[in-house]
């Protein structure tokens, strides 16, 4: 009687927490995410860092932003910067002018180091749409598994780019990323948590960045052709020399 009684609870146990898990939707899983991130602080915040040979700046307060990149050589330093009012470049702190092509060029570059360099801050914006598909384990560690796509309305140059997130359903935090993009002739990109710090309450994360040996595996399978060895790694994304100013 009292094995059957255990067996009743527990059964009864799993099936509410298996209720409880499905029961969290796409956006839910990204506000925990958000959350847990610190994302929040990024909204108001001064950050800057260091990638490969470039410095960048991103000033963010009460919806304005000012994203800036810094390049610097022996001869000049050129500062590119994209801001609510749009693109500008100074070459030695005198503004130059830049043809359109060049110019969408230069904001895109800037945008994606800056977008990347602060997720899964950006996941709420008007033009994001999730969709929550079904949940993955990698290295024996379970995962929420979240695509995001983007409306053409709002969702800049590159709104036909496609990114999947693999985020822990104990911790939610993304440990894993993939995307499609369309510049440069296209391709498709899976992130591997390298380090992680935090810093006055914001994640940041390095990553190990891979490409597929087969470039017919589909983006949301490219976890399975990680376990399986089917990737190429072609770069590291690290972050130095990274300053936090909340304001």
């Amino acid at each position: 009687m009292f094995v059957r009684f255990f067996f009743l609870i527990t059964f009864t146990l799993f099936i509410s927490c298996a209720r409880k898990e499905t029961s969290l939707t796409a956006q839910q899983i990204v506000d925990k995410t958000l959350l847990r991130s610190g994302a929040d602080k990024v909204a108001n915040a001064q950050i800057r860092f260091q990638f490969r040979d470039k410095k960048y700046t991103a000033i963010r307060k009460n919806g304005t932003f000012l994203l800036e990149r810094i390049v610097s050589n022996a001869t000049s330093t050129v500062r590119d910067v994209l801001s609510n009012e749009g693109f500008s470049r100074f070459v030695e702190d005198v503004p130059i002018t830049v043809v359109d092509t060049m110019a969408v060029k230069y904001r895109n570059s800037i945008n994606s180091v800056h977008y990347f360099s602060v997720l899964p801050y950006g996941l709420n914006d008007k033009a994001v749409q999730k969709k929550l598909l079904p949940s993955s384990v990698v290295a024996g560690k379970d995962y929420y598994k979240i695509m995001i796509t983007f409306s053409e309305d709002g969702g800049g140059e590159d709104f036909e780019d496609v990114f999947v997130y693999w985020i822990g359903k104990e911790d939610f935090l993304i440990d894993y990323l993939a995307y499609s993009f369309h510049t440069n002739g296209g391709g498709k990109r899976f992130r591997v948590l390298k380090e992680q710090c935090n810093i006055k309450g914001i994640r940041f994360v390095d990553y190990h960045n891979y490409k597929p040996i087969d470039l017919e595996i589909p983006l949301i399978d490219l976890d399975l052709a990680f376990d399986k060895k089917q990737l190429k790694k072609v770069s590291e994304i690290i972050l130095e020399n990274i300053e936090v100013t909340l304001l």
